[in-house]
C-alpha cells in the first residue's frame, strides 16, 4: 500500500495559545540542530512525532456512505455525545455531496457526508452511478483519513454488493490520485432494532447477541467477498432524543467508543489529538496522552544525554510546558504557556527551587563525570517529565484535586530513590 502523503500546512488547526507551540518548535529545531549527528538522527523521530501531533493538529476528515437512513447524522452525533448535525426522520437531509464541518466547543470533525444511496429519487442504477461520480469529484482534491461505511442491521443483505462495490471504486480512485487507501471502518447500525427490541445496551441477552453477530458476519462476508479484507466491522447503536435547548435527554448508544478508539488507532497523527478531544472518551484521552509523554520523556533523555553543561535547562522547560499543554487540550480545555507554568507551581512550592537544584546537579554531573553523569541526567530528565506528564493526566483528563496530584509526584519520586 502506498505511504500516506502528510497532511498540508494549510489544514492545520490551531486550538491552543501559538505562542505555546510556536516557541516549542523553534526550541526543539534549534536544540535538534546543534545536536551532534548521532544525537540528531536518534532524536528526529520524537521530534517529528511531537511536531504533528501538536504544531500541526487538525480535525479528522471521514466519508460516511451508507443508503438512508443509515444513520449518519444520529452517528456523528453520538461521535460528538451531544446534538451537532439536523437528523431527519422522513426525509434525506444531506442533500448534494459536499465538506461539512461539524462544531461543538471541544472540536471539529470534518464530513464528507454523502447523498443517501438508493433514495426515491431517481432509478437504483443511475442513483448508484451518479452518486459515485460525484463522489470522486469531491475527493479529487480533498481526500478522507478514513471511510465509515454504514449499513442497518435489518439490510444487511439488501443490495450490499453494490455498495461494497462503490467502496473498491472510491478507494481505488483515492489511491490513483493522493497515493494511499483510506482505511474502511464498517459499521452495522442501528442493532437497538434487532429482536429482542425490548433489551437495552450492553445488550447482554444470548438471542441479541447471536442477531447482532449474523449481521456483522453478513457485512464482513460481502466486504471479503470483494477485496476488502482489512475493513474493521463493528456493530453500533446511536439513537438519542434531545431537548428543546439541545440537551442530550436519551441515548441508548452502543460501541462508539469501540468506534473512537479504532478511528483514533487508524487516523493521521496530525487528526488524532482531535479526534481524541472531541470524543470525550477518558481512556481514548489517556492513551492519546501517553503517546505525548512517551515521546517528550524520550527527547529529554536525548537532549539531557549531550555533554553541554546547562545548554539544556531552557528546551526542557519548553518541552515540559508545550506537553502540559498538550494534555490539557486533549481532556477538553484551552490553556496558554501561562497557565501551564502555573500548573507546574502548583505541584508544589518547592517545585521551583528543587527544579534549579536539578538542573544545577545535572550540569555538573556532566562536567565531573562525562560518561556517568550523562547517564544520571537523562534518566532524571526522562523521568522528571514522565512525571510531569503523569500529573498533567490525573489533574487535567481524570480531574483529581491539585492536592491529590502532588501526592501522585511524591509517590513516583520515593519510587524512583528506592
Amino acid at each position: 500500500m502506498p505511504v500516506r502523503r502528510r497532511s498540508s500546512c494549510n489544514a492545520i488547526l490551531r486550538p491552543v495559545d501559538d505562542s505555546v507551540f510556536g516557541a516549542l518548535a523553534e526550541v526543539l529545531e534549534r536544540t535538534l540542530a546543534s545536536l551532534p549527528g548521532p544525537s540528531r538522527e536518534r532524536l528526529g523521530k520524537e521530534v517529528f512525532q511531537l511536531k504533528e501531533l501538536l504544531m500541526e493538529a487538525r480535525p479528522p476528515k471521514l466519508m460516511i456512505l451508507g443508503r438512508r437512513g443509515a444513520g449518519k447524522s444520529s452517528l456523528v452525533n453520538a461521535i460528538f455525545g451531544e446534538r451537532v448535525a439536523a437528523v431527519g426522520s422522513v426525509l434525506s437531509q444531506t442533500g448534494q455531496l459536499t465538506w461539512y464541518a461539524y462544531k461543538s466547543p471541544k472540536g471539529e470533525l470534518r464530513i464528507l457526508d454523502t447523498r443517501g444511496l438508493g433514495d426515491r429519487t431517481q432509478p437504483e442504477s443511475a442513483n448508484f452511478k451518479r452518486a459515485g461520480d460525484q463522489i470522486k469529484e469531491t475527493v479529487r482534491g480533498e481526500a478522507p483519513d478514513s471511510i465509515l461505511f454504514l449499513c442497518k442491521a435489518k439490510e444487511v443483505d439488501a443490495h450490499i454488493a453494490e455498495d461494497v462495490g462503490n467502496i473498491v471504486v472510491i478507494r481505488r480512485f483515492i489511491a490513483q490520485k493522493h497515493g494511499f487507501e483510506p482505511p474502511v471502518v464498517a459499521l452495522v447500525t442501528q442493532v437497538d432494532e434487532l429482536d429482542p427490541k425490548r433489551v437495552e445496551p450492553p445488550y447482554a441477552d444470548p438471542v441479541k447477541q447471536r442477531n447482532i453477530e449474523l449481521a456483522v458476519a453478513a457485512v464482513d462476508g460481502a466486504l471479503r467477498e470483494q477485496g476488502v479484507a482489512l475493513a474493521k466491522v463493528l456493530p453500533v447503536s446511536a439513537y438519542a432524543e434531545y431537548g428543546a435547548d439541545g440537551a442530550l435527554a436519551y441515548s441508548n448508544s452502543w460501541n462508539i467508543d469501540r468506534l473512537v478508539e479504532y478511528l483514533v488507532d487508524g487516523l493521521p497523527q496530525s487528526a488524532q489529538i482531535q479526534m481524541a478531544r472531541l470524543s470525550r472518551l477518558r481512556s481514548v484521552q489517556e492513551r492519546m496522552a501517553r503517546r505525548l509523554i512517551g515521546a517528550a520523556a524520550s527527547l529529554s533523555a536525548g537532549i539531557a544525554a549531550v555533554p553541554i553543561p546547562v545548554a539544556d535547562i531552557v528546551p526542557l522547560t519548553a518541552l515540559q510546558v508545550g506537553l502540559i499543554t498538550g494534555i490539557s487540550y486533549i481532556s477538553g480545555r484551552e490553556m496558554s504557556a501561562g497557565a501551564a507554568r502555573e500548573f507546574l507551581v502548583a505541584l508544589g512550592a518547592n517545585i521551583g527551587a528543587a527544579f534549579v537544584l536539578r538542573e544545577a546537579a545535572r550540569a555538573l554531573a556532566k562536567v565531573v563525570f562525562p560518561v556517568g553523569g550523562e547517564a544520571i541526567s537523562a534518566g532524571v530528565a526522562f523521568a522528571g517529565t514522565w512525571g510531569v506528564g503523569e500529573a498533567a493526566i490525573a489533574y487535567f483528563i481524570h480531574e483529581r484535586s491539585i492536592a491529590e496530584v502532588r501526592k501522585l509526584l511524591k509517590r513516583r519520586g520515593r519510587q524512583r530513590e528506592v
